[in-house]
């Protein structure tokens, strides 16, 4: 009996068993949009324990025990799309809260296709864990670090996406930093404040997303909304931070 062998066919067995465990609250079969410049499927997991007012995606905020579509089906889709696909982006929710996340890119990647993951970087330790297997992260960073909880609801909820954001730095993997824009989480002078501190970490990759309405269940957000903010004088003086920098306005595709 070949040892090797044997153990090898055992891990890719538990790679399998735990990727299945994954809670899935959404598939997207194709994307032109979510992986820069490729053509990925795109993995929703269920849950968030953040409630931040602008959530798009509030329905994959809980954890359920059923999934929408069961993970086996998952992998025998992107089976039969190797070589139509590029990558596959993991996003949620918050991907990195589920355990089987690891086991799950494991044996996504171990097809050949790219990684892409989705990130509020909310848990420091377990997306260390797994940026050795991922190709690229598109990462969001709502407000300055010592105001998290006022756009989380949770306390000290800054100190873990501001590890987590040296982490993704330090890798070394193509990354995208973003930040979704409303006055009332940030005004023009915390909006430039959150701009050099993320300068100043290394970041020279950003992207200001305009607040949407769709989708929106706070009501005061949504009535507050200003369209055109923030404002092309405030955009100059972002700009020369970063080696790249863009805005996507409300009208423009989302990632």
């Amino acid at each position: 009996m070949n040892v090797n062998s044997s153990a090898s066919r055992m891990r890719s067995w538990h790679l399998k068993e735990e990727g299945r465990q994954l809670r899935v609250g959404g598939y997207t079969p194709f994307s032109a949009s979510e992986y820069p410049g490729l053509l990925s499927a795109v993995i929703f997991v269920q849950g968030c324990p953040w409630r931040c007012g602008y959530c798009q995606n509030t329905h994959l905020q809980e954890r359920t025990r059923d999934s929408p579509i069961a993970w086996k089906d998952i992998v025998t889709t992107l089976e039969r799309r190797a070589g139509m696909l590029d990558a596959v982006v993991f996003c949620g929710g918050e991907p990195t809260m589920d355990p089987a996340l690891h086991s799950a890119i494991s044996q996504v990647r171990a097809m050949g296709f790219k990684i892409g993951l989705e990130t509020a970087c909310i848990y420091p330790e377990r997306l260390k864990s797994v940026l050795p297997l991922v190709d690229w992260v598109g990462f969001d960073v709502k407000t300055t670090f010592g105001r998290y909880a006022e756009v989380t609801g949770i306390a000290g909820s800054g100190a873990p996406v501001q590890e987590s954001v040296t982490a993704i730095l330090a890798s070394g993997v193509d990354y995208e930093c973003r930040t979704t824009v409303h006055p009332a989480h940030l005004s023009p002078a915390q909006l430039m404040e959150l701009a050099q501190a993320l300068a100043a970490m290394g970041v020279n990759n950003y992207v200001l997303q305009e607040f949407r309405a769709t989708g929106c269940a706070d009501e005061g957000l949504v009535s507050g909304a200003m369209p055109g903010y923030p404002a092309e004088n405030l955009l100059t003086g972002i700009a020369p931070l970063f080696n790249s920098f863009n805005v996507r306005r409300a009208g423009q595709a989302a990632r």
